[in-house]
C-alpha cells in the first residue's frame, strides 16, 4: 500500500466513525454502555475472524512474546477508549464531549515521544494545535469553556487510550505485519472484558440489545469491522502523529452527518471549526511536499549517496 492509499483508507475510516456517533447518539438511553461496546466489538469479532484466520495460516511464523505483549496492550488500550467515551457520553454535554474526545489528536505525538523518544516534525505540531482550536469552534462555538464534569473527566482518561493505541499500532506492525490477526484480537479481547464488566455493572436485559439491534449493528460491522480494521491496515505506512489528524476529520464527518441525518444546525463558528480541522490536514498532507520542493536541492544528497533509511519503531 502507497502512503497516499493509507491516507485515503484512514480518511474513509474517519468518515464511518464520524457516522457511528449518530449511531452512538441513537443508542443512547436504550443500550447500557457497557454492553453496547460488548457486542459491538463481538459483532466486529465474528466478522474479521475469517480474515484474521486466513492470515494467520499463510503467516509464516508466529507471534512470538513481544508482539502477543504489545497485541494485548493495543486491546486494552481499545477496551478503555471504548469503555470510558460511551460512559462519558453518557455523563456528559454533547459540547463538551465532542471537543474532549478530539484532544487525543494532541496526545497522540506525545505518546509516540514517550514511548519511541521521537519528536513530532514542527509542521505535524501545529497542525495538531489547529485541529484541537477547529474542535473547540466546532463543539463549542467558541464560547466560554463549562466547569468540568465527571463524564468530561472519563473522555479525557479515554482520549490517552487512544493516543497510546495509535502509537503502538505502527510498532506492532513493524514486528508482526499481521492487521487482520491484530484487529480480531482487539475486538475479541475488549469484547470480552466489557462482556464481564456489563454483567458486574450492568442490568443486562435481551430487550434492550434488540431495541438498539440497528446502531449496535452499525457500529459493529462498519465502524468497527470496517473502519478500525482499515485504520490498523493503514498505520503500516502512515506516521501515527499524521494519522491521528486525518482521523481528527471524524467531528467534521460527524457533524455533518448530523446535520443530514437528524437535522441539527451548524453554527458559523461550527463551521470555521470543520475548516479549521481541514486546513490543519491540509498542512500535513501538502505542506511537507511543499516546503521540501521549495527548499529545492539544499536538502537533497548528491546523487550518488544512497537515500537515507528511515528508523523503524521498535517494540519496548
Amino acid at each position: 500500500m502507497t502512503r497516499l492509499r493509507a491516507d485515503a483508507a484512514l480518511l474513509t475510516a474517519a468518515l464511518l466513525w464520524g457516522v457511528a456517533f449518530v449511531a452512538q447518539r441513537v443508542a443512547e438511553g436504550v443500550v447500557p454502555p457497557l454492553g453496547f461496546v460488548a457486542a459491538r466489538f463481538a459483532i466486529s469479532a465474528l466478522v474479521l475472524a475469517p480474515l484474521a484466520a486466513f492470515e494467520t495460516w499463510r503467516a509464516p511464523a508466529r507471534f512470538d512474546a513481544k508482539a502477543w505483549r504489545v497485541a494485548i496492550w493495543i486491546s486494552l488500550t481499545l477496551f478503555v477508549g471504548s469503555a470510558l467515551q460511551q460512559i462519558g457520553l453518557a455523563t456528559t454535554t454533547a459540547t463538551s464531549g465532542g471537543f474532549l474526545t478530539a484532544c487525543y489528536v494532541v496526545l497522540t505525538p506525545i505518546a509516540v515521544w514517550l514511548l519511541t523518544g521521537r519528536l513530532p516534525r514542527s509542521i505535524v505540531a501545529v497542525a495538531c494545535v489547529l485541529s484541537t482550536a477547529g474542535a473547540w469552534l466546532l463543539a463549542n462555538g467558541g464560547g466560554a469553556a463549562q466547569p468540568m464534569s465527571v463524564g468530561d473527566g472519563l473522555i479525557l482518561l479515554s482520549d490517552v487510550a487512544w493516543a497510546l493505541g495509535i502509537a503502538l499500532t505502527p510498532m506492532f506492525l513493524a514486528r508482526r505485519p499481521r492487521p487482520f490477526t491484530l484487529a480480531f484480537l482487539e475486538y475479541a479481547i475488549c469484547g470480552a472484558l466489557a462482556a464481564g464488566a456489563a454483567a458486574a455493572f450492568e442490568p443486562v436485559r435481551a430487550g434492550d440489545f434488540l431495541a438498539g439491534l440497528v446502531p449496535l449493528l452499525y457500529a459493529g460491522i462498519i465502524s468497527g469491522g470496517v473502519a478500525f480494521t482499515m485504520q490498523i491496515v493503514a498505520q503500516g505506512y502512515t506516521p501515527p502523529a499524521e494519522a491521528a489528524l486525518i482521523l481528527s476529520l471524524e467531528s467534521v464527518f460527524a457533524a455533518i452527518a448530523g446535520a443530514i441525518l437528524l437535522a441539527e444546525r451548524l453554527s458559523m463558528a461550527a463551521t470555521a471549526g470543520c475548516a479549521l480541522i481541514l486546513s490543519s490536514v491540509l498542512l500535513v498532507e501538502l505542506g511537507g511536499p511543499l516546503l521540501a520542493r521549495l527548499r529545492g536541492g539544499a536538502l537533497r544528497p548528491p546523487a550518488s549517496a544512497p537515500p537515507t533509511a528511515q528508523p523503524r519503531l521498535r517494540l519496548p
